[in-house]
């Protein structure tokens, strides 16, 4: 579980800073993400597209996902729901590495 909530560590931080979003609750919706719906024990790499608007993200749709059929889509898309985007805007292509452990 502490790899999952490592995860997106840097780009939860930075995101979490310039949102004024806590890193911690950030990292905690995406631990319960991966846990809902993905083994947490299997690696995978899922693209996604969406909009950003007013902070957040929008419309989000899977372009690829290395593991299909494991859940790492639906993982990566409500790690998406909570993911801060400050003052961006726009169509954005959202990279997500789940690098699974022990």
């Amino acid at each position: 579980m502490q790899k999952a909530v490592s995860l997106f560590g840097g780009v939860a931080l930075s995101l979490a800073l310039a949102s004024g979003v806590s890193a911690a609750s950030f990292q905690e919706n995406m631990a319960k993400c991966l846990v809902k719906n993905a083994n947490t024990k299997d690696a995978a790499t899922v693209m996604l597209q969406c909009t950003a608007n007013g902070g957040k993200l929008d419309g989000c749709t899977v372009l690829s996902d290395s593991a299909p059929g494991k859940g790492f889509d639906k993982a990566a898309l409500c790690v998406a729901q909570a993911m801060p985007m400050g003052d961006k805007s726009g169509d954005v292509k959202i990279p997500m590495r789940f690098p699974g452990g022990a």
